[in-house]
C-alpha cells in the first residue's frame, strides 16, 4: 500500500517545539526546494508490488531522502536514524508536517528502500538531477539553447569525459586457503543443523573441525609460505570440505534440506561452486577460473584486474561513467570484468538523449581508442581525444598544446572518482547484495551531484548581481574554480583604508 504525502506545508508553516523558525539559507532547505521529489515519487511507485495490501509504504521523499542524508554523513544505518531523529533540517528534508521526536523508521528499512528505487531507479534520479544541474549552470553562464523548433538537428556542444573505476566491496583480501576454510567453516554448521533431528538416535558424521582449523592456521599464520606447502594446506581443506559435502548429501536423504534457512541453502549451493573450482584449479595448477567466487557470504563478487600501482587487483563492481561540467552520471555498473572501450557508442547516446545534440568532443584514455569507437566519433562529427592509431606522426605545437588541454580536461573525472573514494562511500561498499551494492554506488555520484548543484546555487545568490554587471558568468566561476576559488575569497587580505 502507498499514499501520497508529498504535499508539504509552506517552509514558514514548519513547527518546531522550542519556538523560532528553520533557516532559509540551510543547505538541507535548499536541496529540499529544488530536487523534483513529483517526478522521484513516479520512478518510486512504479517499483512497487502495488497490491493495495499492508501496511503503508514509506514516501518516496524519505526513502530517497533518508538514502541521500546516509551517503553524505557517511555513517552506518543506526546512527543515520539517530541523526534524522535529532535533526528539524532533516525532517525537513524528507517532508515533515513538523519537528518529532520519535523514531522516524527502523534501520533495517534502508536495504528496502535501496531494493524499492534499485540500480535502473537510482540511475533514473541521478539523470533528473543531473540534467537540472547541467541546465542551471547553461542558464547562469548565459548560454542560449537552440530553438525545439528548428528542423535542423542541434549541432555538437559540450565536453564528454568517460572512464571507468572498481568500487571495492567491504571483503578481506580473498586466497584459495581462506575461501575454502570460509566454505568449510559453514558447511559444518549445515551438518550440524541437519543432524539435530537424528540427535540421540544416529551418531553425527566427524567433520575434523578442530584439526581443520589447526592446518589453516598453520598456514595462513606463515611468515613465508612456499609454493609446495600452500599446495599442501590447500589439498587438505579439499579434503575436509569434500567429506563435509558428501555427509551433507547422505543426511539429505533422511532429513529433507527444506529445514535449512534460506541463507544456509544458499550458502550450500555456493559451497558446492567454490569446491567445484577450487578443485579444478589445483588439480590442473591454474591461477584463475571463469567467474570464480571470492566470497562465499557475497558470490556476486569478482576479482577486477585494473594494473593500478600498489593495487593490481580489486574485488567489487566495475562502473563506467560520463563526465559533463562536474556532473556526473552513471552509465553501467557491472559484476563482471569488461573492456569499457566497448561503452562509448551507448555513453556518447546517452548523452544526445540527456542534452538532445551529441558531444563537441570526448576525452577518454587510449583504451577508448580503437578503429570502431574511431569510426563512430567520425561519422557523427565528435573528436576523439589521444594521439591516432598506429605510428605515431611529428606533431605541431598546436597538437602539442591540444594534447595537453585534453589531459587537464581528463583530470576532472580522475578527481571525481577520488572525492567519492575518500568523502563518500565509494571506497568501501558497505551493502552485502547486488542490487543493493549498485543503488549504494550510484547514491555516492548522486550526492557528488547534489554538493556541485549548492556550489552552483550559491555563486548564482552571491556573485549573481556583480557577475551579471561586470559580464562574468557565474556558472563558470563556479565550475572552473569552486573551492580554491572560496578559500581565496576568505582568506585573502582585508583592504587597508587610506589614511
Amino acid at each position: 500500500m502507498y499514499r501520497d504525502t508529498l504535499k508539504q506545508m509552506e517552509f514558514e508553516e514548519f513547527k518546531l517545539p522550542f519556538g523560532g523558525r528553520l533557516k532559509s539559507d540551510n543547505r538541507w532547505v535548499k536541496l529540499a526546494k529544488k530536487i523534483p521529489w513529483d517526478e522521484i515519487e513516479e520512478i518510486y511507485i512504479s517499483n512497487l508490488a502495488g497490491t493495495g495490501m499492508g501496511a503503508p509504504a514509506k514516501s518516496s521523499r524519505v526513502a530517497l531522502g533518508s538514502l541521500i542524508i546516509k551517503e553524505h554523513y557517511g555513517k552506518s544505518d543506526e546512527e543515520t536514524v539517530w541523526e534524522i531523529q535529532e535533526n528539524p533540517y532533516l525532517q525537513y528534508f524528507l517532508g515533515y508536517q513538523a519537528y518529532s521526536d520519535k523514531r522516524p523508521f527502523d534501520p533495517s528499512m534502508f536495504t528496502h528502500f535501496r531494493l524499492r528505487f534499485g540500480l535502473s531507479g537510482t540511475q533514473k534520479v541521478n539523470d533528473i538531477i543531473g540534467c537540472r544541474i547541467k541546465k542551471d549552470i547553461a542558464q547562469t553562464s548565459q548560454f542560449k539553447e537552440k530553438s525545439d523548433k528548428d528542423d535542423d538537428p542541434p549541432e555538437n556542444s559540450g565536453k564528454l569525459i568517460l572512464d571507468a573505476t572498481c568500487a571495492p566491496a567491504d571483503i578481506t583480501f580473498p586466497t584459495d586457503l581462506k575461501v575454502l576454510n570460509d566454505a568449510r567453516v559453514k558447511s559444518e554448521a549445515i551438518i550440524d543443523d541437519l543432524h539435530e533431528p537424528l540427535k540421540g538416535t544416529e551418531k553425527k558424521p566427524r567433520t575434523w573441525r578442530k584439526t581443520a582449523r589447526r592446518d589453516f592456521l598453520r598456514a595462513a599464520k606463515a611468515k613465508r609460505l612456499s609454493e609446495r606447502k600452500r599446495r599442501k594446506a590447500i589439498r587438505k581443506q579439499l579434503g575436509y570440505l569434500g567429506r563435509n559435502l558428501r555427509s551433507i548429501k547422505e543426511l539429505s536423504q533422511k532429513i529433507p534440506l527444506a529445514c535449512l534457512t534460506r541463507k544456509q541453502y544458499k550458502n550450500l549451493l555456493v559451497i558446492h561452486e567454490v569446491y567445484r573450482q577450487q578443485k579444478i584449479m589445483f588439480d590442473k595448477k591454474l591461477r584463475r577460473i571463469d567467474d570464480r567466487i571470492v566470497s562465499v557470504h557475497q558470490p556476486h563478487i569478482r576479482p577486477i584486474k585494473r594494473g593500478k600501482a600498489g593495487r593490481e587487483t580489486e574485488f567489487g563492481a566495475k562502473i563506467s561513467v560520463s563526465l559533463v561540467d562536474g556532473v556526473a552520471f552513471v552509465d553501467h555498473v557491472r559484476w563482471d570484468n569488461f573492456n569499457e572501450g566497448g561503452d562509448l557508442p551507448a555513453q556518447a547516446k546517452a548523452y544526445r538523449k540527456r542534452f538532445g545534440c551529441w558531444p563537441e568532443s570526448i576525452h577518454a584514455d587510449k583504451i577508448y581508442r580503437n578503429r570502431d569507437n574511431l569510426k563512430f566519433c567520425r561519422k557523427n562529427g565528435i573528436r576523439l581525444s589521444g594521439p591516432p592509431l598506429g605510428r605515431r606522426p611529428i606533431e605541431s605545437s598546436e597538437n602539442k598544446a591540444m594534447a595537453r588541454e585534453d589531459e587537464r580536461d581528463r583530470v576532472g573525472i580522475e578527481g571525481k572518482f577520488g572525492q567519492g573514494k575518500r568523502r563518500f562511500n565509494l571506497g568501501r561498499i558497505m551493502s552485502k547484495g547486488p542490487e543493493t551494492s549498485s543503488c549504494s554506488i550510484v547514491m555516492s555520484f548522486l550526492v557528488m551531484n547534489l554538493m556541485k548543484w549548492l556550489k552552483v546555487i550559491f555563486y548564482v545568490l552571491f556573485f549573481g548581481l556583480s557577475a551579471k554587471a561586470k559580464g562574468i558568468g557565474t556558472a563558470l566561476v563556479a565550475a572552473r574554480f569552486g573551492n580554491d576559488f572560496m578559500r581565496w575569497m576568505i582568506g585573502r587580505p582585508k583592504p587597508v583604508p587610506d589614511s
